[in-house]
């Protein structure tokens, strides 16, 4: 069972940051405005005694957080949300703001939440933090943007739990939050040595002038989003779901690569990401046949990812900007091909199309941005497979003084109807760890057609 410890309340350091600051939401914001929180969970090694964590590592926690959010202030603030009128959201932290911190001790199997085989997706929620109720005031609502959880394992690890509102900023955004407070942390709960290093370079900008909106989809979108109700954010529970993680090391990538050139010789920018989500995708699909679900063979099934447009905005955007900035790709093959022969080839090729004609391609990665949540919504009721996180994220490799983590989970995924996450494999530099939330059948024959794919495969 899992129990309360301590619930509390960490705010920047008093008289080291401003005593208000507030900034509006831009179209990339905007569009997540209404989204579930996104929800992760760090596991690390922790044998130390319980003392020891109560009376050292948990201050430690406690104060490197205030420390870190002396550079992340906003984070501590809330979303103004405009009730009932055409102004738009902003982002405000004023003095005595802070962030929920729910300290808990579970006795639970901390051996079989870090494995890599299906379980039963409702338990990880004991570690994940519930973000605080939405608060009314006269004309607009607050909503908090971040809540956080660590839980002790005694004798066995920790784990950190991350909720955040997606409309504050991207991955790539809250992952520099995370190590930033994990490395001020691992100095023992100073922030000298992250002065010491090029900070300038790498210090958190929040200025939202630096997204230029010349058409206004600002208020394109929020004429959308404000008809959505603003509600506070529950867990999806029961989930009905089991959680798995699935290995691709490098040899299964360079098969997985082997086989779709000989499908597709001229096939092109076969990178790593695009060959394991073509190889999850092909899977996935077929998992549906196997049990029972009975699809046209001319239905489109689509694969929706995202990527970071900081150096595809013109004129670009610095890469230490904290906010969404992200432009998309949307892969389209009909359910036959995928599940004939040669899926995988096709799901690649098609993935990899995309990539070099629309997402690198600097003229038309943002190109009709205004419409897209009207051609979303023109889409209606699709077949989707999305996509959170990227090897670029290297969460395993994030170190709050325990070393190297143990297990990420991305617990955000049951709130999606089919969704992957993807990072770097925890023992590897260049395999991939692939997480799925399915239905208990459904995952069964994912894992048997992943496995036996990947089997199948003849070394070249």
């Amino acid at each position: 069972m899992t129990s309360l410890v301590e619930t509390c309340r960490i705010s920047p350091p008093q008289g080291e940051v401003p005593p208000e600051v507030s900034f509006p939401a831009t179209y990339f914001d905007i569009v997540w405005i209404a989204y579930h929180p996104i929800r992760r969970l760090i596991f690390f090694d922790y044998t130390e005694s319980k003392s020891s964590f109560f009376e050292t590592h948990l201050p430690n926690l406690k104060r490197s957080l205030s420390l870190t959010l002396k550079h992340f202030t906003p984070l501590a603030g809330n979303i103004i949300h405009p009730l009932n009128t055409t102004e738009k959201p902003r982002f405000r932290y004023v003095e005595g703001d802070s962030v929920s911190l729910t300290v808990s001790e579970s006795s639970n199997d901390f051996d079989s939440l870090v494995s890599y085989g299906a379980r039963d997706a409702d338990q990880f929620y004991d570690y994940v933090p519930q973000m605080p109720p939405l608060k009314d005031e006269p004309e607009h609502k607050l909503v908090p943007i971040l809540a956080l959880q660590v839980t002790l394992f005694p004798g066995k690890g920790i784990c950190i739990g991350f909720t955040n509102h997606h409309s504050i900023g991207d991955a790539s955004s809250i992952v520099s939050f995370i190590k930033t407070w994990a490395s001020i942390c691992k100095f023992d709960g100073s922030d000298e040595e992250l002065m010491s290093q090029d900070y300038r370079k790498h210090k958190p900008c929040f200025d939202r002038k630096l997204i230029k909106d010349p058409l206004g989809i600002d208020a394109i979108f929020w004429n959308k989003m404000r008809q959505i109700p603003i509600q506070s954010s529950t867990f999806p529970l029961p989930t009905e779901r089991v959680r798995a993680t699935f290995i691709l090391d490098e040899s299964d990538i360079r098969k997985l690569k082997d086989l779709v050139l000989s499908k597709r010789p001229s096939a092109f920018h076969l990178s790593s990401f695009v060959i394991a989500s073509s190889y999850v995708w092909v899977n996935l699909v077929k998992s549906g046949v196997v049990i029972g679900e009975e699809v046209d063979a001319n239905v489109d099934e689509y694969f929706i990812f995202a990527a970071d447009a900081r150096a595809r905005t013109d004129p670009p955007v610095p890469t230490n900007y904290f906010g969404n900035c992200l432009c998309g790709g949307m892969v389209k093959v009909a359910h036959g091909e995928l599940v004939g022969n040669e899926g995988v080839a096709a799901a690649a090729e098609a993935t990899a199309g995309v990539i070099r004609n629309k997402v690198n391609n600097k003229a038309e990665a943002l190109k009709g941005a205004e419409n897209w949540l009207s051609d979303f919504e023109n889409l209606g009721e699709i077949r989707t497979l999305g996509v959170s996180g990227s090897p670029k994220f290297d969460l395993y490799r994030v170190d709050y003084g325990l070393g190297k983590a143990r297990k990420v989970e991305v617990v955000s995924l049951d709130g999606e109807k089919y969704s992957m996450s993807l990072c770097k494999w925890r023992d590897s530099e260049t395999g991939l760890e692939v997480g799925l939330s399915l239905p208990k059948p459904r995952m069964e024959a994912f894992a048997a057609l992943f496995q036996n794919g990947l089997r199948l495969i003849s070394p070249t």
